[in-house]
C-alpha cells in the first residue's frame, strides 16, 4: 500500500480540515486587504458549509474534525466559526498577523478584532459580539482591553486552541478545583444497583436532567458510584470539593462557565462533594447552591445530610456502606485462605464495624502484613486456634483505628483502664453490666441470624442510663464495658453540646452520631440533666425545642448500632416517659461501709509500698469511690515526697485536703483510731 493509498488517521484528517478552513479565512483577509487598497468591492468568498462533510472522509471511526465538532456542540454560525478560525490562525500561522495588519491598514493592529471580522468575513452578523452568544458565553475567545468593543483585540482561548489541533486535555484552570476521577473498579451489588438506577434516570430525562444527591458517610463509595454511572453512559467524571470553590460570585461564575464548556468538550459529569458543607460557614452553602443550580450539565451531589434545591429537580438516594452479607463476602475476599480459620470472628467484625469495601480491604491487608512480620504468634508450633485468635484481634484493632471518629470538638476519647475487679458494686448492678456486654457482643446472632432485625430497625440500639451520686463509678463502669468489648469510649458533655441557638443542638448530635456510627464506639453522655430535665410541660418555644432535642437524641440512641450511655446524678430529674425508651437503667448506690472498705483494698496498686493501712478504718470516711481514688493518689504523692511507704498519716492529710475542696468538715468519728 502506497502512502497515497493509506487511509488518513484522525489526527491527519483533523489537521487537513483545519488547514483547509484556515486557508479560506486567509483568502477572505487577502480579498479584504486588496479591497482596501483598490477601493472596490469584489464578490465575497463563499462560506464553508455549516454541516460537516461525510463521516467517511474523517479517518478513524468517522470522528469529525474538532472545528466541525465545536460548531455542532456550541451551535456556531458560519461567521462565528470563521471568527474563531481567524483567532486561531494568528496563533498557528505567521502570515495571519501581517494579513490582519494589512487588512486593518495599521501595522500596529496585527491582531484580530470584531471590526475586522465584520468587514472581511462572509455572513457577518452583529449578534456574534453579544456576551450571550456562543463565542463569549462559552469563552471560546477572549476580548482584550480597549475603549471600543469592535476595536478590542480578540484571542482564542488556550484550551480551545489546543483542542483544535487535536490535543484534548483538561483545562488547566480547573486543576485544583475539579479533578478527573478514574472510572475503574467494581462495586458491591447494592452500590451497583444504585449506579444502574442513576444511569436509567438520566437516560430517561428528556429535558433538564435532575441533580442526583447521594447522601451517606462514605465519600469514596459515592465517588465510585458516580464513576460507575459514567462508565455506563460513556462519560467522564470530574470531582469538585466544595472547599475549593472561590468565595467571590464573579470568580464562581467564571468557574461554572469553564466547567460547562469542559463538560461539553470532554463529555463529563460533575461530582460536587459537599460532605463537610454543614460544618463550614454559610458562604460555602451559598457557593454550593450557586454551582448546583447554574451548572448546565449532569451533576452528582455528595452530601452527609440532605441539601435542599430550589430551582432544579433533584433525586436523592441514600448510600450506605455495603450490606451485612456483602461485608461478610468482602472480609472473606480480603483475607483469602486465612478467612477459613476465623469462623465466627468475621461475623463479629461485620456486625460491629459498618465500613466501606475499601476500608475492609485495607484492614485485611494491614492485619495480614502485621501477622507476617511477627506481630502475632507465627511460630510453627503455635496452635492454629491461637494464630486465628491473634489475627482476629489484629483485625479488630485495625478496624477500630480505621473508623475512629474525629470528635475532638464534641467529645473526649477515654482510654479505658478499669477492669471488672476495679468495680465495687452490688451484685445486681454487676449482673446488669454483664447483660449489657452480652447484648453488644451477641447482637449479630440475635438481630441477624435469629431474625429480630427483620421486625424493624427501631429500637435495636442499645441504650442505658447510669444514675447515681458523683463518684459512685458511673464513668468507671463505662470504661469497664469499653475494655471488655475492646471498643473506643467517648465522653460527651451534654451541657457543652446543648446550644442556645434553635436547631444547633440537633445539628451537633447528628454530626456526633453520624461520625461514631461506623465503628460502633461507646458514647457516654455525661450530665444528661442538661437536656433531660422535666420538660414535658411546654411553657414557651424554648421548652418546645428542648423537647424536640430530647426526642431526637432518644431516636438516635434507639437506632445507633453501638452502645449509648446517659449519666445523671439525679434520676428523679428525668421524666419517666424518657426512661421508658432506654433499654437499661442502673442505679449506682452510695457505697456502704463494707463496699467502702473494699474500695480501699483495691485502690492501691500491688507495687505501691503501703504500711499499716487498715481498710475498715479508712472506710469510716463517708465518701464514694471517686473521692477514695483522689485521696489515695494524693496520699501516694505525699509518701513519695517524704521517702516513706504510704501510711495512715499520709491518707489523713490527703483526706483533709479532699474535704476542704468539697467544703466539708472531716468529723472525728470518720478518723477515729487512725493514728
Amino acid at each position: 500500500m502506497t502512502a497515497a493509498e493509506r487511509p488518513f488517521s484522525w489526527q491527519e484528517a483533523n489537521q487537513r480540515a483545519l488547514t483547509q478552513r484556515l486557508q479560506t479565512v486567509r483568502a477572505a483577509l487577502e480579498r479584504h486587504s486588496r479591497r482596501q487598497g483598490e477601493d472596490c468591492t469584489p464578490e465575497p468568498a463563499p462560506a464553508l458549509p455549516a454541516s460537516p462533510p461525510p463521516a467517511s472522509s474523517y479517518g478513524e471511526a468517522g470522528r469529525p474534525p474538532v472545528i466541525d465538532a465545536l460548531c455542532a456542540l456550541f451551535k456556531l454560525s458560519p461567521f462565528e466559526r470563521d471568527v474563531l478560525l481567524l483567532c486561531a490562525g494568528v496563533e498557528l500561522e505567521a502570515e495571519f498577523s501581517g494579513l490582519c495588519a494589512a487588512a486593518q491598514g495599521d501595522p500596529q493592529r496585527s491582531y484580530p478584532t470584531f471590526s475586522l471580522a465584520l468587514a472581511a468575513l462572509p455572513d457577518a452578523h452583529w449578534s456574534a459580539l453579544m456576551p450571550s452568544a456562543p463565542l463569549r458565553r462559552h469563552r471560546l475567545i477572549e476580548v482584550g482591553p480597549g475603549t471600543v468593543l469592535t476595536g478590542c483585540p480578540l484571542r482564542i482561548d488556550e484550551r480551545i486552541l489546543h483542542g483544535l489541533v487535536g490535543l484534548n486535555q483538561w483545562d488547566e484552570r480547573l486543576h485544583g478545583v475539579v479533578d478527573p476521577v478514574p472510572l475503574g473498579g467494581a462495586l458491591v451489588p447494592s452500590h451497583q444497583a444504585q449506579a444502574d438506577r442513576i444511569a436509567a434516570i438520566w437516560r430517561a430525562s428528556e429535558a433538564a436532567s435532575p441533580v442526583i444527591q447521594l447522601c451517606g458517610p462514605d465519600r469514596s463509595g459515592k465517588r465510585r458510584i458516580g464513576a460507575a454511572v459514567c462508565r455506563q453512559l460513556g462519560l467522564n467524571l470530574g470531582r469538585m470539593p466544595v472547599e475549593a470553590l472561590p468565595a467571590s460570585p464573579a470568580e464562581l461564575d467564571i468557574l461554572i462557565q469553564l466547567w460547562d464548556r469542559e463538560a461539553s468538550l470532554m463529555g463529563s459529569v460533575l461530582l460536587v462533594e459537599a460532605d463537610e458543607v454543614e460544618a463550614g460557614d454559610p458562604a460555602r452553602g451559598t457557593a454550593l447552591a450557586r454551582v448546583i443550580e447554574r451548572t448546565a450539565g449532569l451533576v452528582l451531589l455528595s452530601t452527609s445530610v440532605r441539601q435542599p434545591m430550589r430551582h432544579r429537580p433533584m433525586v436523592t438516594l441514600d448510600v450506605g456502606n455495603p450490606t451485612l452479607s456483602e461485608q461478610r463476602f468482602l472480609w472473606n475476599q480480603a483475607l483469602g485462605s486465612a478467612a477459613g480459620a476465623l469462623s465466627g470472628q468475621i461475623e463479629q467484625l461485620a456486625v460491629q464495624f459498618d465500613i466501606s469495601d475499601l476500608a475492609i480491604h485495607a484492614a485485611g491487608v494491614e492485619a495480614l502484613g502485621r501477622m507476617s512480620q511477627g506481630s502475632g504468634p507465627q511460630e510453627p508450633e503455635a496452635p492454629d486456634d491461637v494464630r486465628a485468635s491473634a489475627l482476629g484481634q489484629t483485625l479488630w484493632d485495625s478496624c477500630r483505628l480505621a473508623v475512629r471518629p474525629r470528635l475532638d470538638d464534641l467529645a473526649q476519647r477515654l482510654e479505658p483502664a478499669a477492669a471488672w475487679d476495679d468495680l465495687v458494686l452490688p451484685e445486681t448492678q454487676h449482673r446488669i453490666l454483664r447483660d449489657i456486654t452480652a447484648h453488644v457482643r451477641r447482637r449479630g446472632t440475635v438481630y441477624h441470624e435469629w431474625g429480630f432485625a427483620s421486625k424493624g430497625e427501631r429500637g435495636l440500639g442499645i441504650s442505658a442510663l447510669f444514675a447515681g451520686p458523683s463518684g459512685t463509678g458511673k464513668t468507671m463502669a463505662a470504661e469497664v464495658l469499653a475494655r471488655e468489648l475492646r471498643l473506643d469510649l467517648y465522653r460527651i458533655d451534654l451541657s457543652a453540646v446543648v446550644n442556645k441557638y434553635i436547631g444547633e443542638t440537633e445539628k451537633n448530635l447528628r454530626r456526633l452520631f453520624d461520625m461514631a456510627e461506623g465503628g460502633g464506639a461507646i458514647l457516654l453522655f455525661d450530665e444528661a440533666d442538661a437536656l433531660f430535665g422535666k420538660r414535658t410541660e411546654t411553657k414557651d418555644s424554648h421548652d418546645r425545642y428542648a423537647n424536640q432535642e430530647v426526642a431526637y437524641l432518644l431516636q438516635r440512641m434507639e437506632s445507633y448500632r453501638g452502645l449509648a450511655i446517659l449519666t445523671t446524678n439525679l434520676r428523679s430529674a428525668l421524666d419517666t416517659a424518657f426512661l421508658r425508651r432506654l433499654r437499661y437503667v442502673i442505679q449506682f448506690p452510695f457505697p456502704d461501709a463494707v463496699q467502702r472498705a473494699e474500695l480501699w483494698r483495691r485502690v492501691f496498686p500491688p507495687d505501691a509500698p503501703t504500711e499499716g493501712l487498715v481498710p475498715e478504718r479508712l472506710a469510716q470516711l463517708s465518701i464514694p469511690g471517686g473521692h477514695v481514688r483522689n485521696i489515695a493518689l494524693n496520699a501516694a504523692f505525699l509518701a513519695a515526697e517524704a521517702g516513706e511507704p504510704i501510711r495512715m498519716s499520709h491518707v489523713l492529710r490527703a483526706a483533709q485536703s479532699e474535704y476542704a475542696k468539697l467544703e466539708k468538715t472531716l468529723a472525728d468519728s470518720e478518723i477515729a483510731g487512725w493514728l
